[in-house]
């Protein structure tokens, strides 16, 4: 029986998450720790919700040992940063955060930690493989603050098997998350007229349905192996494809012409998105889920496809 706090605990996933763990026979105690405490009536029975700022957790590890935690499920981090969101405030989150929540575990004898980390730790490069595995090198660009962060998260775990091996780690690598309750930076690229592609470039996306990442992660929480995978649904979906789904015509822009729009509207403030969001949308890592299903013995119930069209029922 596992006693499992979770960090980020009051976010989308986080709060499924949270759900899920409960739901599961094998789990005696669940702690959601947030900055953010939900409203009373918004609370599950029989969690325990603390406040924890990651940022400031000198309070963590007593609180691993109040509740005799044996598993973390470290979920806290910055995904969709705000206009007025700085990178120094991205950094203290996604890595001195994730730092923090290391050491607390480590320091309470904490034996097993369940991370969250991105396909976006391999980076946004013209010469990734067509489909990438847990074998690529992590690449994480320097000028896409999320990806790069969450690369120094795994070069910090990958320190801390060697340290720290008493505290097993699985650490997945999630592609973009699909849910009814999901609006963010991709999916408001689909609410406009035409989908916008750049010219010469597939940007292909691998999806993956929210109560797929929740399954994983209450299978690792609860005796699944250790290690790192990438979760995604099976297969892909080109740009031309999602238009093709929504039933809208696409807008074909060079990537010079995007670029310049952007650093336009960047120095006027008109977007958060700078011309390195070119990459972003250009060199998409598509992810392979074959470690997930034949070692971690996982397999996603929808289809990358499958998860966008859940998507497109739930809006309606």
């Amino acid at each position: 029986m596992s006693r499992v706090l979770v960090t980020g605990g009051s976010g989308f996933l986080g709060s499924a998450v949270v759900a899920g763990l409960l739901a599961a026979d094998a789990i005696e105690r669940v702690v959601s720790a947030d900055i953010r405490m939900p409203a009373a009536d918004a609370r599950l029975q029989d969690v325990s919700y603390e406040r924890v700022d990651v940022t400031e957790a000198s309070n963590l590890p007593s609180l691993l040992r109040h509740h005799r935690i044996d598993t973390v499920v470290h979920l806290a981090s910055i995904v969709n940063p705000g206009k007025a969101t700085t990178v120094d405030q991205e950094f203290a989150v996604d890595v001195a955060g994730s730092r923090a929540v290391f050491e607390a575990c480590v320091e309470a004898g904490v034996s097993r930690i369940v991370v969250s980390s991105s396909g976006a730790s391999y980076g946004y490069h013209h010469d990734n493989p067509e489909w990438i595995t847990e074998r690529t090198e992590l690449r994480g660009n320097d000028d896409f603050p999320y990806s790069r962060h969450k690369r120094l998260v795994e070069e910090m775990l990958a320190e801390l098997r060697e340290s720290a091996p008493q505290l097993t780690q699985t650490v997945f690598r999630i592609g973009t998350i699909l849910g009814p309750a999901v609006h963010n930076q991709i999916t408001a690229m689909w609410d406009t007229r035409r989908v916008l592609t750049i010219a010469g470039s597939d940007s292909p996306f691998v999806f993956v349905w929210v109560d797929d990442v929740v399954a994983a992660m209450v299978r690792a929480a609860t005796g699944g192996p250790a290690g790192t995978f990438n979760i995604a649904g099976d297969g892909k979906m080109t740009v031309g494809e999602i238009a093709h789904t929504l039933g809208k015509k696409q807008i074909v822009v060079p990537a010079w012409l995007l670029a310049c729009i952007l650093w336009v509207g960047h120095l006027l403030r008109l977007t958060p998105h700078g011309p390195e969001q070119v990459k972003f949308l250009r060199y998409r890592p598509v992810l392979d889920n074959s470690a997930l299903k034949e070692t971690f013995g996982f397999r996603p119930t929808l289809t990358s496809r499958e998860a966008f069209v859940a998507f497109l029922d739930a809006k309606r």
